[in-house]
């Protein structure tokens, strides 16, 4: 492996490198130095574009050619006349200087291509044929060639290392919350422009008074010829696996139809072959584009997460059948008001399968190392629908309304074996449902004040149904059934537990500014959250005859008090707050001081007790932002965060998070504080091609909420108190991106440290824990050759567990990608990878993985498509990942999907 990427990168190396440099300066008619000025050079033999550049503050601009050629270079700015010239290159590099003079007549040569790059404002603009070599599908892509923009593990955009929160399609929202249906979907082949919308604001009239740097939103603009007609395609296709009774199929339909009043959307998805356009978690993180009002205002409320979260990832199950279906919209009657929203079925069956050891470090703790085989099997069924609309009759008045409701039919079945608890058979339901609605309207009075007020309400309701059977084999579990009071003089236990958590919340706050000049403005908020969770709980066992019975638990909390095994627990929080910000811009220099003011409010009340606290807090907030340059910031900023738990916290009653772990809280649970601290630095510099950006994070818990754990054998209780001992992590990361001609080089780091307390068995130790992860990536750029992708992750994973107990990890992981476009007809695209994991604590495991496809279409321009796809050719049963807890180490192994083939026929519309 090792030598097949050193001759891969040798390669590229000397076809990226075999080139000339010329290099000049660009200057207007008085020799004043020209930023920004384009410069193209044109292959004349090819007629297809050579090289680019931006100039940089001094003029300076520096293209590749390559020798012995003759090239056209076109100079253009906007309001100067364009300047034409042939260079004849031979093996020598070249200084060349351009002058650009006035014309009004603007009679400038014409251009043959668009600049691949270009800057208008806070707008990065991207021209998407100029990156296209023949091979790319979808947006995504086109998204991986572009300099600056990435997309990462989760399938979300990234640029300058901040996530995308809006993507839009001719400026009309598509899937509003969430990216990956716009990546994994929009024909490549329909992408013009790709606009990058810097310091984005959806709000007009507060863009001047608010620090947006935090915001990214692409703009995908269609080619002409788009509009008013229906494109996309559609693709089926079907296959064999190891399995001779196993048949693959899939169906996926993708349609759009944009006109300048309407669009319309459709994804349709059905396949069995692992390729979920969207998970089961990316459903339930599917935020709709919602933005707490409350977000910056210092408070922190928990409204906890008590649905299911799934029994392993979706990509690491052994058979996953996958049903989607999507429908997004938008509609303009008129200039004044415009609608839109989307509607989102979504349904996957997995099957999974896991076998893993857990070591726990700490001898003196006596709990009994476990080894245990996990089989399961899980079912979601889930639904999402939008609604918005959004009024702006003149420049003075915008109101938005948002809805989004969402629900879900969600099961989790899984068979495991322990050699300590025995067998055990857990089935988990839930039916959880939501609605989040926004109502928002900004209004500016005149020159120098605006109101904005910004509402939202949330109503939530989910019954997570437990039930396990078993544990009787080999008597782990007789002390915890006794102190739960089940009747022990059964053949197996079967348990019970139901839970239904209700949650309904009220964000608001009233915003005034006021502009008092040019470089600044005063900023006064009045907010409130209110907020109200109703928990009840009950575990019950069912005998061996099928009669219910209703134990009384022995358990009892620190105070000696027994613990009742039900819960019946209301929860009633309210903030009222009033913030005070200035904004001053002096030079390079954005300063934004400001804190606010809070009158908190809690009360729960059980079994007919009731816990109040009432107090207030100032949190002191500022940021401050250094402009070195159109495109180089240093942003730091600081803020202190109240953080109040959710209901299940307070709740004192025992609840079961499954059967080896169990919880009751602390009624009179108090905030924590928090101090975080935030460094950022971005660059993109047009000139030499090179993105930068850096972030450094300090974070300072104070009172924290902990755990407090006791173990019975393998089984835990969990209670909850704020401790005195601070928890403090700080973590850092970064990337250096820069291009060589046809060679793009990037370098990725992260390091983090944390520091933070447990207590188990009523000790207290300190856990330590520092990662460092490098990842270097060596990607080409060209048009006519095939193209690789070299990738390296090296991470290092030290955690020291108390005084005496300390693991390292370390990981291994090269990657190479290879796409070719043979003979303007064959598309051949192939993936591998390798991940070895060694540890101090145990052996060394590694597994790989490698794909490939192969597909015919006659032309470009060609309707149909087809396609040979392979997944894991080397028929991979399983993967390997080891790592450590607070107080364990563990390894487990994952079976996934074996070697599948199939072949599919696209059409396109």
């Amino acid at each position: 492996m090792k030598n097949i990427l050193a001759l891969l990168f040798t390669l590229v190396a000397m076809s990226s490198f075999a080139q000339i440099k010329m290099q000049g300066t660009v200057r207007d008619s008085i020799g004043s130095p020209l930023e920004l000025a384009n410069i193209i050079a044109i292959n004349k033999e090819s007629n297809t574009l050579e090289s680019y550049a931006i100039t940089d503050a001094d003029g300076k601009y520096v293209i590749s050619l390559g020798e012995n050629g003759s090239y056209n270079i076109q100079v253009s700015y906007i309001g100067l006349k364009s300047v034409d010239e042939t260079v004849e290159t031979k093996e020598a590099d070249i200084t060349k200087d351009f002058s650009m003079v006035s014309d009004n007549m603007l009679d400038a040569v014409e251009l043959t291509y668009d600049m691949p790059v270009t800057i208008k404002g806070d707008t990065l603009i991207y021209n998407a044929d100029s990156f296209k070599s023949g091979t790319e599908r979808k947006l995504e892509d086109v998204l991986k060639k572009l300099p600056g923009v990435e997309i990462n593990t989760d399938g979300q955009i990234e640029v300058e290392g901040k996530v995308v929160n809006k993507l839009m399609v001719n400026g009309k929202d598509f899937f509003d919350g969430d990216s990956k249906l716009a990546t994994k979907n929009i024909p490549s082949n329909a992408v013009d422009k790709i606009q990058v919308l810097r310091n984005y604001a959806e709000v007009g009239q507060l863009s001047g008074v608010q620090n947006n740097q935090d915001n990214v939103a692409i703009n995908i603009k269609l080619k002409e010829g788009k509009e008013n007609f229906w494109f996309g395609d559609v693709t089926a296709g079907g296959g064999v696996a190891p399995s001779p009774n196993d048949e693959l199929y899939m169906v996926q339909p993708k349609l759009f139809y944009y006109s300048p009043k309407y669009s319309i959307n459709v994804i349709g998805d059905l396949n069995n072959i692992g390729e979920v356009a969207l998970t089961g978690r990316d459903i339930r993180n599917f935020g709709g584009g919602f933005r707490r009002p409350s977000s910056s205002s210092g408070t922190n409320l928990n409204l906890g997460n008590n649905g299911l979260r799934g029994l392993t990832n979706i990509d690491d199950s052994q058979s996953i059948e996958s049903k989607l279906g999507a429908v997004n919209f938008s509609y303009s009657p008129n200039k004044a008001l415009d609608l839109s929203g989307f509607l989102i079925y979504n349904a996957n069956r997995l099957k999974t399968r896991q076998e893993s050891f857990v070591r726990y470090t700490n001898p003196e703790l006596g709990i009994p190392d476990e080894e245990t085989i996990q089989t399961g099997r899980e079912a979601t069924n889930q639904g999402l629908a939008k609604l918005s609309a959004s009024y702006k009759p003149n420049a003075s008045n915008q109101l938005d309304y948002d809805v989004l409701a969402r629900i879900s039919d969600d099961s989790e079945l899984q068979n495991e074996f322990s050699d300590v608890v025995g067998n055990t058979t857990q089935l988990d339901e839930a039916k959880p449902f939501s609605i989040n609605q926004n109502l928002n309207y900004y209004y500016t009075l005149n020159e120098t004040n605006i109101f904005a007020f910004e509402a939202q309400h949330l109503i939530k309701d989910e019954d997570p149904f437990y039930n396990v059977i078993g544990l009787k084999e080999e008597g782990a579990f007789e002390s915890t059934a006794t102190s739960l009071g089940l009747d022990t003089n059964q053949n197996s236990y079967n348990l019970n537990q139901e839970r239904r958590v209700k949650s309904n919340q009220l964000d608001a706050k009233l915003d005034y500014y006021n502009i008092l000049n040019s470089k600044s403005n005063i900023n006064l908020t009045l907010g409130t959250i209110l907020s109200k969770q109703e928990f009840n709980s009950n575990i019950f066992q069912f005998l061996d005859d099928g009669s219910f019975f209703d134990p009384t638990a022995s358990l009892t909390n620190e105070e000696g008090e027994v613990l009742r095994n039900e819960n019946d627990t209301e929860y009633n929080f309210s903030d009222i707050y009033l913030g005070v910000h200035y904004r001053l811009k002096t030079g390079k220099f954005t300063i934004t001081p400001g804190f606010s003011v809070h009158a908190y409010g809690n009360k729960n009340t059980q079994f007919g007790e009731t816990y109040e606290e009432n107090f207030f807090r100032i949190l002191p907030d500022f940021e401050t932002q250094i402009q070195f340059k159109k495109s180089e910031s240093l942003t730091f900023r600081y803020n202190m965060q109240n953080s109040f738990t959710d209901v299940t916290s307070l709740a004192e009653g025992l609840v079961l998070n499954n059967y080896n772990s169990l919880q009751y809280g602390e009624p009179s649970l108090q905030n924590s504080l928090s101090h975080n601290l935030n460094l950022r630095y971005f660059s993109f510099n047009l000139f030499n091609y090179t993105n930068v950006f850096a972030f450094l994070n300090y974070n300072k818990n104070i009172d924290q909420v902990r755990s407090f754990t006791n173990f019975d054998n393998v089984i835990r209780t969990n209670t909850y108190f704020n401790s005195n001992f601070a928890d403090e992590s700080v973590s850092a990361s970064g990337r250096v991106q820069r291009t060589f001609g046809k060679l793009r080089a990037s370098m990725r780091v992260g390091y983090n440290y944390s520091k933070s307390n447990q207590f188990i068995q009523d000790v207290r130790s300190v856990n330590e824990t520092f990662s460092q992860t490098y990842s270097p990536e060596l990607r080409t750029n060209f048009r006519d050759a095939p193209n690789v992708t070299l990738s390296y992750r090296y991470s290092i994973s030290d955690t020291k567990q108390g005084d005496n107990n300390e693991t390292q990890f370390i990981t291994n992981a090269p990657s190479v990608e290879f796409d070719a476009y043979i003979w303007k007809a064959l598309t051949f695209r192939t993936d591998y990878s390798y991940t070895s994991q060694s540890s101090n604590v145990g052996p060394t495991d590694s597994f790989q993985t490698w794909n490939a496809s192969l597909a015919y279409r006659k032309d470009q321009d060609a309707k149909w498509e087809y396609q040979l796809r392979a997944t894991n050719l080397l028929n991979i049963d399983s993967n390997v990942n080891n790592g450590s807890s607070n107080i364990s180490v563990y390894s487990s192994e994952t079976f996934i999907l074996p070697r599948f083939i199939t072949f599919r026929l696209t059409y396109t519309l």
